[in-house]
């Protein structure tokens, strides 16, 4: 069976770590791939990215590594999904990279906007409207110490969401499969319909049971979702 290397991008402040089991229940065909970002686990002394230009750059050549002379799709959850969406956008000028699918989920389009009134809320104040939005606070964050380290990443992250443009560009031209919460409070279904405007090629949007953060309950149907639509016909 052909294998295709799935590029998995998390959620404001979220490690790689997040990913890892995933591993253990993708289907076969499917090899899960989680780039560190700095600021978090195992780069937690490095300065978190200031925008979402800055962490495609990062990112970038060791996406590219991960792809070379294969498949690859990108899956990313809310802030991973711009991030995977501007990932996308590069990879299309990789020779060795063979890009088959964008997987954005719980986010609206590059077009709609992220979170608004990120910027400038203390510390409680974004923990608590993480809290709110997504019905989901990492239980690290309820530990004094451990919040003092994780609180930059998630802060840079929120607010490169907050500031971020999608500029002028060429659609894509892979097929996206636009991924949601029933349930979600945050990305409505409509808004998540506007990926479509990404690409020339298929679009499709799925809806899980669940909120904002469906895929941590779900996630052996999705990954048996996004390995149904990659595999070669």
């Amino acid at each position: 069976m052909s294998q295709t290397t799935l590029v998995c991008l998390g959620f404001a402040g979220a490690g790689a770590s997040f990913f890892h089991p995933w591993r253990e229940i993708a289907p076969d065909g499917l090899r899960v791939v989680a780039p560190q970002l700095p600021g978090r686990e195992w780069r937690i002394e490095e300065e978190p990215p200031a925008d979402v230009g800055a962490a495609v750059e990062l990112l970038l050549p060791d996406v590219a590594a991960a792809g070379a002379g294969q498949r690859m799709a990108l899956f990313g959850h809310c802030f991973g999904a711009i991030v995977a969406f501007e990932l996308a956008r590069r990879l299309a000028a990789v020779n060795d990279v063979d890009l088959v699918h964008l997987f954005p989920s719980g986010s609206p389009s590059p077009w709609t906007g992220g979170p608004r009134g990120v910027t400038g809320l203390d510390d409680d104040e974004l923990v608590c409207r993480v809290r709110e939005d997504t019905g989901y606070t990492h239980e690290t964050l309820a530990v004094p110490e451990l919040r003092e380290l994780l609180i930059p990443a998630l802060r840079a992250d929120m607010e490169s969401h907050e500031k971020y443009v999608a500029g002028d560009g060429e659609p894509l031209t892979v097929p996206i499969t636009a991924l949601r919460g029933h349930e979600d409070s945050v990305v409505s279904a409509d808004e998540a319909n506007e990926w479509a405007r990404a690409t020339t090629e298929k679009f499709t949007l799925v809806e899980f049971d669940g909120r904002h953060m469906y895929l941590v309950d779900e996630a052996e149907e999705l990954l048996t979702l996004i390995a149904n639509a990659v595999a070669p016909p």
